[in-house]
């Protein structure tokens, strides 16, 4: 498996785990830890200028949808 395939299969997995829960992933729950990992390494890249290109547009479709679902202060 390359580099490519691998990182295009754990944008799928992100992406469905969003569509699937209407949550992004959470850092208090194990299972979820692996994909917290993974986007938080994504952001820190693209945000440097080192992601690839080709990957840059869909992982701000991805960061879109995550702001759906950011987390809301209840006491505003």
């Amino acid at each position: 498996m390359t580099q490519e395939e691998r990182w295009l299969k754990r944008y799928e997995e992100v992406v469905e785990f969003i569509e699937a829960n209407h949550q992004n992933p959470s850092k208090y729950r194990i299972e979820e830890h692996d994909m917290l990992n993974w986007l938080k390494a994504n952001r820190k890249a693209m945000n440097a200028g080192k992601m690839k290109p080709e990957r840059v547009e869909k992982f701000r479709k991805l960061l879109e949808m995550t702001e759906q679902y950011r987390r809301k202060n209840q006491y505003e």
